[in-house]
């Protein structure tokens, strides 16, 4: 009999899912699936897709308040009629924010839960939806292991400066530091970069996750060293709707003067601003390119989107010493040749000449000639989640 491995990876109002076979080393997923439109009252939507990209299931219900919760119940019912007669081994969670005390997989019990609640204030947009369908699938699958795979422990290898702000020394001992995230994203970069280049493995690399999310991250051996973003998922480079980097006297402007409450400068911050603030139009690159012709707000977005890439990629490789590769993934880094191709203009000065062709036919490399390298890997987030469970519990329910 079949046992599988559910992969989750749960957003504001998202949920994302992949099935593993239990009993191989994870690969192509028996079938992978998304379900959409889960916050507020409106229509949700589910589809799911085989190994080979059929859709297998698909769905539109109103939504009706349930959330991740209903989600969750659908999900369950199809799986079981999807693979009849096959067991449950385990259920893994890409969780955001791990804190300093969680360094590697682990699995879940209600303790678990209950120490990372504690950094749902540093990841406010995802750490409550990351621990929702944990704790669902504890009071709903009793007995099936559940394992946390964390963003932020991929970047424990960073040195001790690295990790530190300026800031009293009693404040960092309480947890104030540089986390870094995307760590799920990272780690599989790091397995994979090998197969395009055996150097790359070895060299100094920066990896530009670039989403809706986005960061980069310094990685020398395929480890981390340097990472864009800090504390929070606020930190770094530009985003869809989050400013990035900013000088903290901004946020007390936004008290005292325009008079609001640290929940809606919090709000604003995360929510209001990035290619969304600057354009006044859009968090969606592709939006932003179809209108950029005649709107030059939306102009300005995208080039201080690839501005503040720019300097942070250089600063990444002072970080390192030099630059033997950059890697563009995720959905702007996989998809969008514009982006990359400025992105390059703006690295010229480090030896990364774009190839144009290979560029627009989405690489894998799209550099030519000596000097750095330039790639496009697509990441693979839950298939590092995959990998993990079938460490912590084996092949078998």
């Amino acid at each position: 009999m079949t046992a599988l491995n559910i992969v989750l990876n749960a957003g504001s109002s998202s949920l994302k899912f992949q099935v593993f076979d239990a009993g191989v080393e994870p690969g192509t997923p028996l079938c992978r699936g998304l379900f959409e439109g889960l916050a507020g009252d409106g229509t949700a939507h589910f589809v799911a897709r085989d190994g080979r990209g059929e859709t297998v299931g698909e769905e539109r219900w109103q939504a009706a308040g349930g959330g991740h919760d209903e989600a969750l119940r659908r999900l369950i019912a199809w799986l079981r009629d999807r693979f009849a007669g096959a067991s449950l081994a385990g259920v893994g969670h890409r969780v955001v924010h791990g804190g300093p005390d969680f360094e590697g997989p682990v699995l879940v019990d209600p303790g678990v839960v209950d120490d990372l609640e504690r950094f749902v204030a540093l990841a406010p947009l995802h750490q409550p939806h990351n621990l929702r369908p944990i704790r669902f699938a504890l009071e709903a699958l009793p007995g099936v292991r559940q394992v946390a795979s964390f963003d932020t422990a991929f970047h424990r290898t960073q040195p001790e400066l690295a990790q530190l702000f300026a800031i009293p020394r009693a404040m960092t001992e309480q947890g104030v530091r540089r986390y870094g995230f995307h760590g799920l994203s990272y780690e599989y970069i790091a397995s994979v970069m090998g197969e395009y280049d055996p150097a790359l493995a070895k060299g100094r690399v920066v990896v530009a996750h670039l989403g809706n999310g986005a960061s980069a991250c310094a990685l020398r051996g395929g480890v981390s060293v340097a990472s864009t973003m800090g504390f929070s998922a606020l930190d770094g480079l530009m985003m869809g709707t989050r400013c990035g980097s900013l000088d903290p006297a901004v946020v007390f402007y936004m008290l005292r003067e325009m008079k609001l409450t640290p929940d809606a400068a919090e709000k604003m911050l995360y929510s209001q601003c990035g290619l969304l603030g600057v354009s006044g139009l859009s968090n969606d690159m592709r939006t932003l390119r179809a209108k950029e012709a005649g709107e030059p707000h939306a102009r300005e977005a995208i080039a201080l989107y690839v501005y503040r890439i720019v300097r942070e990629v250089g600063s990444l490789a002072a970080a390192l010493g030099g630059l033997d590769g950059l890697i563009f993934t995720a959905g702007i880094g996989e998809n969008d040749a514009a982006t990359r191709a400025a992105v390059l203009d703006g690295l010229a000065f480090l030896g990364l000449r774009a190839d144009p062709d290979a560029n627009a036919a989405g690489g894998p490399r799209i550099t030519g000639g000596p000097g750095p390298s330039a790639w496009v890997i697509p990441t693979n987030e839950e298939l590092v989640v995959a990998r993990h469970m079938r460490a912590l519990i084996g092949n078998a329910a």
